[in-house]
């Protein structure tokens, strides 16, 4: 008989958001799951050993089409990055991004962060509801 081999899934350290920000308003993704649209800020999962700066500048990069600078972090909370049955919180950090030119190639929506909370956010966003305010 073969043994079946299990392949170990990667160890996630923390969640790294782009909160890119404009007059107050701040930059979401928007993602189509079926017949819902669901806003997620472009973000990348750091692995255990890798730099969450220059992961999140690649991120944004290839999610949203902005060559970015990476500055520090402006919103902390908690991320389950593992299932609904088995939860693995991670720390969520969202890290304040700017850039010469804010201009997409990607559907994105510009909305201040308390009505964001309202929306119906995709799963690596749910975390901003827990935040104070």
């Amino acid at each position: 008989m073969r043994e079946k081999k299990m392949v170990k899934a990667p160890e996630y350290s923390a969640l790294a958001c782009a909160v890119i920000e404009d007059g107050g308003r701040v930059l979401f993704l928007k993602r189509v799951d079926g017949q819902r649209e669901l806003l997620e800020f472009p973000c990348v999962l750091v692995e255990k050993g890798m730099d969450p700066v220059s992961g999140l500048r690649a991120a944004v990069l290839a999610q949203a089409g902005i060559d970015a600078q990476v500055g520090g972090i402006v919103l902390e909370g908690r991320h389950n990055a593992g299932s609904r049955k088995r939860k693995k919180w991670i720390p969520a950090l969202g890290f304040r991004v700017s850039a010469k030119s804010l201009s997409t190639r990607e559907k994105v929506r510009w909305i201040p962060l308390e009505d964001a909370k309202k929306e119906k956010l995709g799963r690596k966003a749910e975390w901003i509801r827990a935040l104070p305010g």
